[in-house]
């Protein structure tokens, strides 16, 4: 015997309600005086005028020469305490010895005296890059400063300058 086949039907979605959930009487009021809050203060904080944005770039431009002072910084550092060893290791050394030092991409051999002389000569000269950068990154932190007072004042919490 030959059994009917069952036809099968697409199923049915179920259908949705499109209409968006009515808040509360309170929600609603509380979303509105926001919103005109939010507005006021919008139209008067947020307008970017030409001269807040000059500030904004300036700062930025600032930012960035201060990483790059900060590192440069950190180089002539290293390099300091680089030849103060050195000359502690000289002061052991035997004053009829040569002793390599390094000017440019080469090596030289020269007296002791010599090389103690120049590598005095080298770390005043490495002291004063390290004075200079100082007063040059104390001055720009100073502008900096004086722009974020500036810029907070103006837009208060709308602007991050932290770095």
């Amino acid at each position: 015997m030959v059994q009917p086949r069952m036809v099968s039907q697409p199923p049915t979605k179920p259908k949705r309600d499109n209409t968006p959930p009515k808040p509360s009487s309170q929600a609603n009021r509380i979303n509105t005086q926001l919103t005109k809050a939010d507005e006021t203060s919008a139209n008067d904080e947020n307008e970017v005028r030409r001269e807040d944005q000059e500030k904004i770039n300036r700062f930025s431009r600032l930012h960035q020469r201060e990483t790059v002072l900060e590192e440069q910084l950190k180089g002539k550092q290293k390099d300091k305490e680089d030849l103060e060893e050195v000359s502690m290791e000289l002061e052991l050394a035997d004053e009829d010895e040569l002793v390599p030092y390094k000017i440019g991409d080469s090596f030289f051999q020269l007296p002791l005296p010599d090389a103690q002389a120049m590598l005095s000569t080298s770390t005043e000269k490495i002291d004063a890059d390290v004075s200079k950068l100082e007063d040059s990154l104390g001055e720009l932190r100073e502008e900096m400063q004086q722009l974020k007072v500036a810029l907070y004042a103006r837009f208060g919490r709308s602007i991050n300058l932290e770095t």
